[in-house]
């Protein structure tokens, strides 16, 4: 072949036909083998498709070949597992047609015995003789036996007709297809909700092993008393030079986490001070915990509880006060039971967190700390993964709160915290605004300050008394507060999502100074995301002896 080709090179015509008829040939012979193979590999596929386990190894053996052999086996495994593909889906079919030809069979069955019963009824003896005969007349009696019987086979007939109707009418299957399809949708809602329950709860429940850890270091202190008498302040609680930290909560490995992770990741942690607040509860623990396990390189914390800032109290607070009242202790909650397809907000609503002081402290932090120029608010669901200093070198351009902006097309916007039905709502504020994330805060207290911001928090809250401005929660009540008075920080400074979204990139995770487990799915609970708890657990101090003691983590 390769003599005729260089011969049709030399231009002659007969040496060029014989390369072309060469040619050809090879290309007639390649198919041919093709063509061979693939019909010895379904013929091989449909003698055997009985046997799915040697099917099976043969794919795996076929799949190593291919692996450690030319092009052409590659491709003949590809066909073998195409073919098995289509036998898979033939025999699908075959098992559907075979169902419905049985089921066609038994409805033939069935009219055939219908029209027999029908056909031999006027040939029974005493209905031939009493009212089929030419001669003589027609007894009674035996016409309305004979009536009955018709008409209990008339309405047989008309049972089994309507049932096998299904199978032929295609108006009734477009209507029973309808009304599965509503029907999956009502599921679909109520399943729905109740995942929405169900995470809540579990949101809101304490894991054994976090009880377990509290009553162990409040066990401690009761044990010890002596060993853990409180200090004197420090005085850099109070120095403005240092870079100051506020954090509000009563979980106690959830805040040992976020000051282990701040430090551990800040340049210079002997400059940072944090100041932790929980509640009456669970001071002692928080306290304890601190003195057990001081913190590294340095670094400054201070532990109150929220009753220690006299100043917290009814006659101040407007939210105190209103939690003291009838209608938010017992607040009036439709029946969602009745009504799936409301929305799920007022689950939010009732969730203690949304209610408690400890949650609303963020509004009070220029009076808690009157002597400190700014302040990192911190909730107790991040993760601090780089040094957070160059947020004080942030010009705020006179802005009293430094916020990662979470809108994006029509989401995140106003208009979906507050109630803009509302006139005084609709007046003040533009609904296609975009909204911001609590989680991590610069907040420059001495704008604060001088905008009155606390004040300007308390007359919108005394307004929604009765919850008509805006559901419980403190985002709602911050988008007012600083509504004009936000600087949008570098989205990545803080990362969302972390408790309810799966689909964050790994990139973005690793290039955020800050990531956050907002949502159910907190990295305590059981329910985390298993792809980003490694990322909360690697700052849990497993050396701790009380940590070890409640298993947690197991």
């Amino acid at each position: 072949m390769a003599v005729s080709v260089r011969g049709g090179r030399g231009g002659s015509a007969f040496g060029g036909a014989n390369g072309l008829r060469s040619f050809f040939s090879y290309r007639i012979f390649i198919s041919a083998m093709f063509s061979l193979l693939f019909l010895a590999t379904v013929s091989v596929l449909f003698s055997s498709h009985h046997g799915s386990t040697s099917s099976e190894k043969g794919y795996v053996h076929h799949t190593i070949l291919a692996l450690n052999s030319d092009p052409l086996k590659t491709r003949l495994d590809l066909i073998y597992k195409q073919a098995n593909d289509h036998v898979t889906l033939v025999n699908a079919y075959a098992a559907y047609a075979r169902k419905l030809k049985l089921e066609i069979s038994r409805q033939l069955r069935m009219f055939d015995d219908l029209a027999k019963n029908f056909s031999d009824l006027p040939m029974k003896p005493n209905y031939r003789v009493s009212l089929f005969e030419p001669e003589g007349a027609v007894d009674e009696d035996v016409l309305r036996q004979f009536e009955k019987e018709v008409k209990d086979r008339v309405k047989v007939t008309r049972l089994m007709i309507v049932e096998a109707k299904e199978n032929y009418d295609n108006q009734m299957k477009i209507q029973k297809l309808k009304d599965t399809i509503f029907a999956a949708h009502d599921l679909l809602i109520k399943a729905k909700k109740n995942g929405v329950i169900a995470s809540s709860i579990a949101a809101k429940s304490i894991p054994k092993s976090l009880h377990c850890l509290a009553m162990r270091l409040v066990e401690e202190r009761i044990a010890r008393p002596e060993k853990y008498r409180d200090e004197e302040p420090e005085p850099e609680f109070e120095d403005p030079s240092l870079y100051h930290y506020a954090i509000a909560s009563d979980n106690v490995i959830a805040v040992s986490v976020v000051v282990n992770s701040a430090v551990k990741n800040a340049e210079e942690p002997w400059k940072h001070v944090f100041h932790i607040v929980t509640n009456r509860m669970l001071v002692a623990a928080m306290k304890v915990w601190f003195r057990m396990r001081p913190v590294q390189g340095g670094a400054h914390v201070e532990v109150k509880a929220v009753e220690d800032f006299l100043f917290l109290n009814s006659s101040y607070v407007p939210l105190l006060r209103q939690m003291e009242s009838a209608k938010l202790q017992k607040p009036n909650f439709p029946n969602e039971v009745d009504n799936p397809n409301k929305e799920m907000s007022s689950i939010k609503s009732r969730n203690p967190s949304q209610l408690s002081m400890l949650n609303h402290l963020r509004f009070y932090l220029p009076e808690m700390y009157p002597k400190v120029h700014k302040i990192l608010y911190l909730d107790d669901d991040v993760v601090v993964q780089k040094d957070l200093t160059g947020l004080w070198n942030i010009d705020m351009a006179g802005k009293v709160n430094g916020a990662v902006e979470t809108c994006f097309g029509s989401f995140h916007r106003y208009s979906q915290y507050l109630n803009f039905s509302h006139p005084l709502i609709k007046e003040r504020f533009n609904p296609k605004a975009c909204a911001w994330a609590y989680g991590m805060n610069l907040f420059d207290l001495d704008a604060w300050r001088r905008d009155k911001c606390t004040e300007e928090y308390h007359y919108w809250q005394n307004l929604n008394g009765d919850q008509t401005l805006w559901k419980s929660g403190t985002l709602p009540p911050g988008l007012i507060t600083f509504y004009s008075s936000t600087k949008s920080l570098d989205k990545s400074w803080h990362v969302l999502g972390l408790g309810y979204n799966p689909s964050i990139s790994m990139d973005e995770i690793n290039h955020a100074a800050v990531i956050h487990y907002s949502g159910n799915m907190k990295p305590w609970l059981d329910v985390a995301l298993n792809q980003y708890k490694n990322l909360w657990t690697k700052y849990v101090d497993n050396d701790m002896e009380f940590v070890q003691m409640c298993n947690f983590g197991l």
